[in-house]
């Protein structure tokens, strides 16, 4: 074999080591528990879905053990993240009694759950604004800077969200 040919061969083989060796962004799963969730169980499904559509290095799946829960209540919704990833949702039926978007609703309080705090804007573009963009708002997904903030949890960077309080968006 020539000296070329062995160079050529020698970088190929060592660029082909480095590209698998690199490490990948892991993606995080969490599991989800929408047992409790009653009527709810369907656009908490729906939620997740955003969620797995939205962002990349994390992945939401119904199964137990849950690192969140999701139960159904007559009071307003709430979600109650214990760490990043980990927590509490309640559908308050108080809100969707009121006219406000279960799906919306779902996607929000776990936008929670994935690190992000209450952003009352007033802006049904932003998912965090919750309760303050009205009834008549019905997007339920997280806007571009939201998506990021999540990637960005998920990769080390320190959320904004308080864990072991409760957010209640009214």
């Amino acid at each position: 074999m020539s000296r070329a040919l062995r160079a050529l061969f020698a970088l190929v083989l060592g660029v082909t080591v480095l590209l698998v060796s690199s490490p990948a962004q892991a993606v995080t799963v969490l599991r989800y528990d929408a047992s409790r969730a009653a009527e709810f169980r369907g656009v908490v499904d729906q939620a997740a879905q955003i969620w797995n559509s939205s962002v990349t290095n994390v992945r939401l799946e119904p199964g137990t053990p849950a690192h969140f829960i999701v139960y159904a209540d007559n009071g307003w919704p709430r979600a109650m993240p214990t760490s990043l990833g980990r927590g509490y949702v309640w559908m308050g039926r108080q809100a969707t009694a009121q006219g406000h978007n279960a799906l919306r609703i779902a996607t929000h309080e776990i936008g929670h759950i994935l690190g992000l705090p209450d952003r009352r804007t007033g802006r049904c573009t932003d998912l965090m604004s919750g309760a303050s963009a009205g009834t008549s708002c019905t997007n339920p997904y997280p806007n571009a800077a939201e998506k990021a903030e999540v990637n960005g949890n998920f990769a080390g960077a320190s959320p904004r969200v308080e864990f072991g309080q409760v957010y209640v968006n009214r």
